[in-house]
């Protein structure tokens, strides 16, 4: 199948997507906005938890940065008029994100699983500045990885109509794009079970050690609670794309001329974007669970307005601060 035979505008995604994404657009704004507030003028002390989770933050906001063409695009009827290289620009930053986020909501999940599960471990005595060393890694990484958007031709013809897309049918791709479509799928599976064993493993420690009571058992349970958030999100967010990708990708094999099939797969697989991009406007809710500077740095933030009082389990700033990433003893 040419990569160009399937090829169409897709029109229940240019009617149902632009009010979601601009939805999200609404909600993730603010709540990074807040997020990037609270830890330039609330933050004490770095930690290693905390330098993951600004790394979040500064991934949500490519998101942010590269929605309004997309939703300005699909307002058009999905007609991209912002010629070939804001096309790649914009979205290796969509896709940028999706790698980022992924990877730096893994590392907090990981970094929770060695505090609650192997506490003496060397990983739980990272400081801030090597989190930051492993911060650059992700990225260097992640860059590397969807560079080939940066090389090849996104823009396909269809009419009258110009088409951004980073995903086409067919076979007859340049080996950057494999591996921008592998690494879609790779870039899942692998922190997901990562994930799923991690959430077992807390759940299992919590269970066999008793810690159920106390100020020890409270921090676990707290460990238990980030975790399962951020399966949560992840599964939310992520999965939808993936299992329409994987189906399409079985279309493609087994019947390479259905090409109605195939757009039908095409609009749901954009659909799903929709999910994709919801990770911006959930990932505060993220900061909140896992950072006590954040929770108070929201609690001091929204009460100093006046209109009602927020009570995020207080606990005083600087023994926040001191308490911040410190594993259960």
């Amino acid at each position: 199948m040419d990569n160009r035979s399937c090829l169409a505008p897709q029109d229940m995604v240019a009617t149902v997507l632009p009010p979601v994404m601009i939805v999200e657009f609404l909600l993730g704004l603010p709540g990074n906005v807040m997020a990037l507030w609270i830890f330039c003028c609330h933050l004490q002390a770095w930690r290693s938890n905390t330098v993951y989770l600004v790394n979040l933050m500064m991934a949500d906001f490519l998101l942010l940065a590269g929605l309004p063409l997309r939703i300005d695009t699909l307002l058009r009827g999905e007609n991209w008029v912002f010629g070939d290289s804001l096309c790649r620009i914009n979205l290796f930053i969509l896709t940028v994100n999706r790698s980022a986020s992924i990877s730096f909501m893994t590392i907090v999940a990981v970094d929770r699983y060695f505090k609650v599960v192997h506490p003496h471990h060397p990983a739980n005595r990272m400081t801030a500045r090597q989190a930051g060393l492993v911060a650059g890694a992700v990225w260097a990484a992640v860059v590397l990885v969807r560079v080939p958007l940066l090389s090849n031709r996104l823009l396909w013809n269809h009419g009258n109509q110009t088409l951004c897309r980073s995903f086409s049918s067919g076979w007859a791709l340049s080996a950057g794009m494999w591996l921008h479509y592998v690494m879609y799928l790779v870039e899942f599976f692998l922190p997901f079970l990562l994930l799923v064993f991690c959430a077992t493993r807390i759940v299992c420690t919590l269970r066999l050690r008793g810690l159920d009571r106390g100020l020890q058992g409270r921090q676990v349970q707290r460990a238990v609670r980030v975790l399962l958030l951020i399966v949560a999100v992840f599964t939310l967010c992520f999965l939808p794309g993936v299992a329409i990708y994987l189906t399409g990708l079985i279309v493609s094999w087994l019947w390479p001329q259905d090409c109605e099939a195939y757009l039908l797969l095409a609009q749901l697989f954009s659909l799903s974007l929709g999910f994709t991009y919801l990770n911006s406007a959930l990932d505060p809710l993220i900061y909140c669970f896992s950072s006590s500077t954040y929770r108070d740095g929201l609690r001091t933030s929204i009460n100093a307005v006046g209109f009602f009082r927020l009570n995020l389990g207080h606990r005083g700033s600087a023994a926040s601060v001191r308490r911040e990433n410190q594993p259960p003893s």
